[in-house]
């Protein structure tokens, strides 16, 4: 432990009860992926900052892709019923004050998935990027989105967040033109925060990167079944 926690009673009450929050959460987020894989789902984590792109792409991806949407915003279920209106079984978490999912949110819109009717799952985070790494919500892959406008330094100042990437998706690509972002250097700050993360660039008004998402997310899920077995 930490000297300067450890001579500080506070302190170090505050860091035991964060750690065992985080311990039921992980504990509860196993006894998730267990349910995913017992039903050959495999589920990826979504996770950006707010107006990214996320519930765009799953919308493009529905005539392409057969899924189930577990969606968290902290109000409304705007978003869910974007889904629900491309025919793609979504369920709402309102969070309220949550800045982020965590394991014992999912749980709850697993007694109505429809595990018999999908071999996808999307968890869509709530929109941040800072909180939601530290909550593992059991999901098998993390897909995290940062869009042009936002600028290419979000990566080196959100760092825990990309570390915890297995993919990275560059979107509202048709707009690099009118913002000042290097693509080159959004990429190498991606690589030296995770080095095996694939980089898509993802234009959703064109469509054009979405076909690259969706080999991705097809060559996980086979991997991802094929090591159930």
């Amino acid at each position: 432990m930490n000297e300067n926690i450890k001579n500080n009673p506070q302190l170090s009450h505050k860091v035991t009860v964060i750690t065992k929050i985080l311990a039921k959460n992980n504990q509860m987020a196993d006894e998730i992926r267990q349910k995913w894989d017992e039903n050959k789902i495999t589920c990826f984590n979504m996770m950006s900052s707010p107006g990214s792109g996320k519930t765009t792409t799953l919308e493009n991806l529905s005539s392409k892709l057969k899924f189930a949407v577990i969606e968290g915003d902290l109000e409304t279920s705007k978003d869910a019923q974007r889904l629900r209106d491309k025919g793609v079984w979504s369920f709402q978490l309102q969070t309220g004050s949550a800045c982020h999912l965590d394991a014992g949110m999912v749980k709850n819109a697993l007694s109505e998935f429809p595990y018999n009717d999908v071999e996808i799952a999307f968890v869509e985070n709530v929109g941040n990027l800072v909180c939601p790494a530290s909550y593992d919500v059991g999901a098998h892959y993390n897909i995290v989105f940062v869009s042009v406008p936002e600028g290419d330094d979000k990566i080196e100042k959100y760092p825990v967040m990309f570390r915890k990437a297995d993919l990275i998706v560059i979107t509202k690509t048709d707009m690099i033109e009118y913002f000042d972002f290097d693509i080159n250097k959004a990429k190498e700050a991606a690589k030296k925060l995770s080095p095996n993360a694939p980089i898509i660039l993802l234009n959703n008004k064109t469509n054009e990167g979405l076909e690259q998402l969706l080999q991705w997310i097809e060559t996980k899920h086979k991997e991802h079944i094929e090591g159930l077995s």
